[in-house]
């Protein structure tokens, strides 16, 4: 009680890279939300039909990206003038600010004596361990562009880590990545998976499931490789721009369920045999919905994914990012099958629930308010 009626006398601002979608960030973003419902919301573009009701109902306010041409779909061309954007918000008179970061959000300058919190997501890969991965794709042309300005943007990316407060990283990974590129400790506190949407279902329908984003670092190829030539079933779900690379690469049982809403996913994780997760993540959500399901996960063993699979309890991990090494993991699966248990698998995901998240924040938030007092 103490606590509640703390939060209603502090002002909160939550800063958030920008709102043009319901990603794993903004369903983070949601939460905090529902924490602080009195926050103001501050980011640097906002298209309000693409964002939850729960976002829409707080005020919101945008930095001066939101008035630039096309700004609402090109809005990652403005990537270099976001940190001098988030610079000039007036955060005058919020005693806690919270940044949601995977882009640029922590950049904000607020009172002396408010406290800076930031959750992260993620470091920006494509300004440090993804950068050549990234530029490799570039004309030479645009690459040489991108030299300067990526090397301008990894110095506003360190500064601004300085000015928070406090870190709460989503993962172990994302922790040694924060520790690794800005010199920071962090506390973890998993991101909240809405497990309570999903039912546990004791059979499958025979097929195994790819689920997420089609870009290069989730390695949808891996998978699709690796089923081309076994007599298994894999359907494919989610849409991006490796969509028609992976088609053409794909095997005669291969189908591809293109991009699908949130109730269309939980039924392809119900239904599906095992969830395949390929890429290196910082957390990954979808392994989650898969184990509120009651599937077991078949997780390349990097990432998130050691926070959240449990070995030969949730699921199996394959230790190479090669087609060998991932049919192995399949095979290996096939044979302990029975072995795995869709209540205890479910039981497993409830510790990556919304209120363990809650809980959390507010743990770090109490804290660090209680130690600005003495």
């Amino acid at each position: 009680m103490r606590q509640a009626r703390h939060m209603a006398e502090v002002r909160t601002a939550l800063i958030h890279y920008w709102l043009t979608g319901m990603r794993g960030g903004e369903r983070v973003l949601e939460s905090l939300c529902r924490i602080y419902p009195d926050a103001d919301i501050f980011t640097n573009v906002y298209v309000p039909s693409a964002v939850s009701g729960t976002i829409r109902s707080h005020r919101i306010h945008t930095t001066f990206i939101q008035r630039l041409p096309f700004a609402s779909r090109l809005y990652q061309y403005y990537l270099p003038l976001m940190p001098a954007a988030l610079e000039h918000l007036d955060l005058r008179g919020y005693k806690l600010v919270i940044s949601s970061e995977s882009g640029p959000a922590k950049n904000v300058i607020v009172d002396p004596d408010a406290l800076h919190l930031c959750y992260c997501h993620s470091p920006m890969r494509y300004l440090w361990d993804l950068a050549p991965e990234y530029a490799s794709r570039r004309n030479p042309f645009l690459k040489a562009a991108m030299i300067p300005t990526l090397h301008y943007l990894r110095l506003t990316d360190v500064t601004s880590a300085a000015r928070v407060d406090a870190f709460v990283a989503n993962s172990r990974f994302t922790a040694k990545r924060i520790r690794k590129y800005w010199r920071r400790d962090s506390q973890v506190v998993y991101p909240p998976v809405e497990t309570s949407r999903f039912r546990v279902s004791p059979s499958h329908q025979g097929y195994y499931l790819w689920l997420g984003q089609l870009v290069a670092y989730k390695r949808p190829d891996l998978a699709i490789d690796a089923f081309r030539d076994i007599d298994r079933a894999l359907v494919v779900a989610g849409e991006g721009p490796e969509l028609g690379r992976c088609r053409r690469r794909a095997g005669p049982r291969t189908s591809f369920a293109g991009k699908v809403s949130d109730e269309e996913a939980a039924r392809l994780l119900q239904d599906c045999r095992a969830l395949v997760f390929t890429g290196t993540e910082d957390f990954g959500i979808v392994p989650v919905e898969a184990m509120a399901c009651g599937k077991p996960v078949i997780a390349y063993r990097q990432g998130g994914a050691q926070d959240t699979v449990k070995d030969g309890a949730t699921g199996l991990f394959f230790d190479q990012p090669s087609v060998d090494s991932l049919r192995e993991a399949i095979h290996r699966f096939e044979n302990l099958e029975g072995q795995f248990s869709p209540v205890n698998i479910r039981a497993w995901s409830e510790r990556f629930d919304e209120p363990r998240f809650r809980r959390g924040i507010l743990e770090i938030v109490d804290a660090h308010q209680r130690k600005d007092q003495e």
